[in-house]
């Protein structure tokens, strides 16, 4: 173990005092926004001091901070790096953030045994306890991607983990926001849909989320955000009525409230552009693209009167089509700071040098539109034509409470 790690290790019981004494801090944002806008980035539980990243939250007014933490079978309470990780996002929380805790790992870790399953949720119980602060949780990632979940597992097991945890987590005193994850290939509607089939075998009365979570990636970097996929499996942003539909097929009727109702809603926890890196920056980045419609920061105005397709663009329209779907509640871009490496992903606001891309003031404005409630829907490409979106259950609604064991 390195000096700087060794440097770095706090106890638990220190990291509990320290976030447990700024639990009377303010909640972060009032109660009448239509959709929490954020990022999904992990760049602050990187570094010794997030102060830098925090002071980009800061300017652009962030709503929420999605940071992800790896988990294996066996993992009871944190440790090693993921104390490291927590004692950083403390610090982020003492600074005023609103932490979405996304908690997994690729398929081959994933908890599909009950004991597992058991481990896997006493470990967000014990990061939740001690960090009262996180009351963003999300369930795994990408439940329907055989990258993060096995297929032998499937629905079934993923609906398993989801009334386990949203048990464990209600348990207990305290607003807890149960998040869930699905991603916009690998069919998720069918799977949505055992879900629901394996959610209604058990005549669970309970719900299994408070925030449905999706991914609504779009095929590439350039595909407007509207773009409907009524000829495949895909559901991504343009597909808000394909989605919304089989969540009332999987959920009408039962404890499960469909996002959209009681104090449900639908967050898109990560989608996001990918950028070409300009000349000037080029050398920050390494290896090759793997998006053949990587777009530039900013297109030159069009001379024919065609639309421009850049990053900003394609921001402005994916946000402003979230504020106006009725159940979006969430939208986190993902990233704030681009991947070096680019066979990741340079979706970022920011070079990978930390500068700012024209994306950034276009992304600062958009949440100022959304605080200030002033978008026109009817102005938003494929937006629903309807009236002005409701305002929002208060966040302070509580579900129903599990039984006590």
């Amino acid at each position: 173990m390195s000096r700087l790690v060794r440097a770095l290790r706090l106890p638990l019981a220190a990291l509990a005092a320290a976030v447990i004494a700024c639990a009377s801090a303010p909640s972060a944002e009032p109660t009448h926004l239509k959709l929490i806008v954020g990022v999904t980035d992990d760049t602050a539980k990187w570094l010794v001091r997030p102060d830098g990243i925090v002071a980009f939250h800061r300017d652009l007014r962030l709503m929420a901070v999605r940071v992800t933490l790896p988990w294996r079978p066996g993992d009871r309470a944190p440790h090693g790096l993921q104390s490291i990780y927590l004692k950083r996002i403390a610090r982020m929380i003492r600074l005023n953030e609103r932490i979405v805790l996304s908690v997994y790992n690729t398929a081959p870790y994933a908890p599909v045994s009950d004991l597992e399953q058991a481990q896997y949720c006493g470990f967000l119980r014990t990061v939740t306890k001690r960090m009262p602060l996180i009351q963003d949780v999300q369930i795994w990632n990408e439940a329907n991607s055989p990258a993060y979940w096995p297929a032998h597992a499937g629905p079934a097991m993923y609906e398993r983990l989801l009334a386990r945890c949203w048990d464990i987590l209600h348990r207990y005193p305290g607003r807890m926001n149960v998040i869930s994850s699905t991603a916009p290939h690998h069919d998720p509607a069918t799977f949505i849909a055992a879900v629901g089939d394996t959610y209604r075998s058990t005549g669970r009365e309970l719900p299994l989320f408070d925030t449905f979570g999706h991914n609504p990636y779009p095929e590439n970097a350039a595909e407007a955000p509207s773009a409907r996929h009524d000829d495949s499996d895909t559901i991504a942003e343009g597909d808000y009525d394909k989605l919304m539909a089989v969540l009332h097929k999987a959920f009408d009727g039962t404890g499960q409230p469909v996002p959209g109702t009681k104090w449900v809603g639908l967050w898109y926890v990560e989608t996001g552009f990918q950028t070409v890196p300009a000349a000037n920056k080029r050398r920050f980045y390494r290896g090759h693209e793997n998006d053949p419609y990587a777009l530039p920061a900013v297109a030159p105005a069009s001379t024919d009167g065609t639309a421009v397709v850049d990053q900003s663009t394609q921001l402005r329209n994916a946000v402003l089509l979230a504020y106006c779907q009725p159940a979006v509640t969430g939208f986190l871009n993902f990233e704030l700071v681009d991947e070096d490496r680019l066979g990741g992903w340079q979706s970022g606001l920011l070079w990978r040098d930390r500068t700012r891309k024209p994306s950034y003031g276009t992304f600062r404005d958009l949440v100022a539109q959304v605080r200030a409630r002033t978008v026109d829907c009817s102005k938003v490409p494929g937006a629903p034509q309807a009236a002005p979106p409701p305002l929002p259950p208060p966040t302070t609604t509580t579900a129903p409470s599990p039984p006590t064991p």
